[in-house]
């Protein structure tokens, strides 16, 4: 039919959530992957220069997504505090990821959220710092530019996810 999504025209996002992580579209069908960095401003508060996500500027970027399905499948990685992190570093991560979560409810995505353990494990990660960035590179080879940088973990698990997304998840539903 016409104008009708297929399962094979799926779209799948994984979201590394956090002012530093990243978001990653993958096609399946096409085989084409998108990785964007959060999208972050810089403000400052009490004369100190902060960087925050922009709720607003993520709404706009991941509504753009629906063009290419009308309801893509996101997958968000399963947050915690982490030990040794300071107060305010907690509330900005918390915060950022409940931004995640409130933009993907408002465009009406279907969220699954997933540990680390899960994700790595079926995407076959190596341990490490650098396993995801390799696992991803081996992935998506074509992409390898996305991944070059030490700084890019989180574009590499953004992608790892949406990979997940696409081949581990029952699209029956979708």
């Amino acid at each position: 039919m016409i104008g009708q999504v297929t399962q094979s025209d799926q779209v799948f996002i994984g979201i590394d959530p956090g002012k530093s992580g990243a978001i990653a579209v993958f096609r399946p069908r096409s085989g084409r992957l998108d990785v964007f960095d959060m999208p972050t401003v810089t403000v400052t508060r009490n004369t100190k220069e902060r960087t925050e996500l922009s709720p607003t500027m993520l709404a706009n970027l991941m509504n753009d997504f629906s063009y290419f399905s009308p309801t893509p499948r996101v997958v968000i990685e399963r947050v915690s505090a982490m030990p040794g992190q300071g107060v305010s570093s907690m509330f900005d991560f918390g915060f950022s990821t409940g931004v995640v979560h409130g933009v993907c409810a408002a465009l009406c995505f279907p969220v699954t959220i997933i540990s680390p353990k899960l994700w790595q494990s079926a995407a076959r990660v190596r341990d490490g710092k650098d396993g995801a960035r390799l696992r991803a590179i081996e992935l998506f080879p074509a992409y390898v530019d996305y991944f070059k940088r030490k700084k890019d973990d989180g574009r590499a698990d953004a992608a790892l996810m949406a990979w997940y997304g696409a081949t581990m998840l029952d699209r029956s539903a979708s």
